[in-house]
């Protein structure tokens, strides 16, 4: 699966081997200043961000609550692991265990230490949790960050909030993520504290907008008679058309695995961005027919209306980020945001 400008190298060769991202012709792709960085959370992206940063020549202790993937048994060991100035870089859910995290990382981290935000926090947490960590001399980064499960080969759109100062300090480490290329064409300094998961927290938005896009497409396509192949006609649209994007890539080849999608349910859940989005448009005024049409399409779709639309739906997030369907048959939960 490739589309242009989206590098996707072998991962045994870029991985595997040792030599990922230091084995670029372009020498001057990333700053070459070795980084240590504590990493916590180690599940779907966190655990792939790890192999990224470790191929780009950084040293990385992770954590996380599985103890067979973690590399310290707590917080505390992975604070005593890390050499001062510390740079801490916390992937886990947003909300209360961010929190607890936070909270946890103040009592153990000292002045001049640096914690990064890298989950899909709400961008009204940052301002809380840098005051918080301030007050003991802790400065505070928020990152949002996007790429899903295809990040180790492709790298990751990165979107930071902070200080220019903050934001410098993990320039190597951004470089390490981000995907290669111009660094401005896979990384932001979008402003200051909140800036990055409120950048994110749009990008979100507007995905929610491209797949519901794609999954109506995908329906009137199904409901028309003289249409024989549909999963043929999304895999046509991958070259030379103005609806080509990664998104449709993952369509096509969900398609292609279950031509009519009939293994999912039409129940989708949502993460919380694109609430959030919607909010912030009534705030300011802003029109937002479509992403908050979406937004609705995802409520609708919990109330036992199982449309061909919303199992596309289900099969993209799916495909970019691992969440979770629920299968034809399943009795759809839904989750915490």
């Amino acid at each position: 699966m490739r589309w242009p400008g989206r590098a996707h190298p072998d991962r045994a060769s870029s991985v595997a081997d040792g030599r990922g991202r230091c084995s670029r012709h372009d020498t001057n792709f990333y700053e070459r200043r070795s980084m240590q960085l504590g990493l916590i959370g180690l599940g779907k992206m966190g655990g792939f961000m790890r192999d990224r940063i470790k191929a780009a020549g950084h040293e990385v202790v992770g954590y996380d609550t599985n103890q067979d993937i973690s590399d310290v048994k707590d917080l505390k060991e992975l604070v005593s692991k890390l050499d001062a100035p510390r740079h801490v870089w916390v992937m886990v859910p947003a909300g209360k265990v961010t929190q607890s995290v936070i909270d946890e990382l103040g009592t153990l981290l000292e002045p001049g230490d640096l914690v990064v935000d890298g989950g899909n926090s709400k961008f009204t947490d940052d301002a809380k949790h840098a005051e918080e960590l301030s007050a003991k001399g802790i400065e505070f980064v928020d990152c949002g960050v996007s790429g899903g499960v295809w990040g180790l080969d492709n790298g990751y759109g990165l979107m930071a909030g902070g200080t220019k100062e903050n934001i410098d300090r993990m320039m190597p480490i951004f470089d390490a993520l981000r995907p290669e290329g111009p660094r401005d064409e896979g990384f932001v300094h979008a402003g200051d504290v909140g800036a990055g998961h409120y950048v994110k927290m749009v990008h979100n938005g507007i995905e929610y907008g491209m797949m519901q896009a794609y999954a109506e497409g995908y329906e009137l396509l199904e409901a028309k008679e003289i249409v024989k192949d549909v999963p043929a006609a999304f895999k046509a649209w991958t070259r030379g058309t103005v609806v080509r994007s990664w998104l449709q890539e993952l369509m096509a080849a969900a398609l292609e695995k279950d031509p009519d999608l009939s293994d999912l349910s039409g129940f989708v859940n949502d993460s919380g961005e694109g609430r959030w989005t919607v909010q912030e448009a009534v705030e300011y005024g802003v029109p937002m027919p479509v992403i908050s049409a979406s937004l609705f399409q995802r409520f609708f779709s919990r109330q036992g209306e199982n449309s061909p639309a919303m199992k596309a739906v289900a099969a993209l997030r799916n495909g970019f980020g691992g969440h979770a369907v629920t299968k034809k048959g399943e009795k759809g939960i839904v989750t915490d945001h």
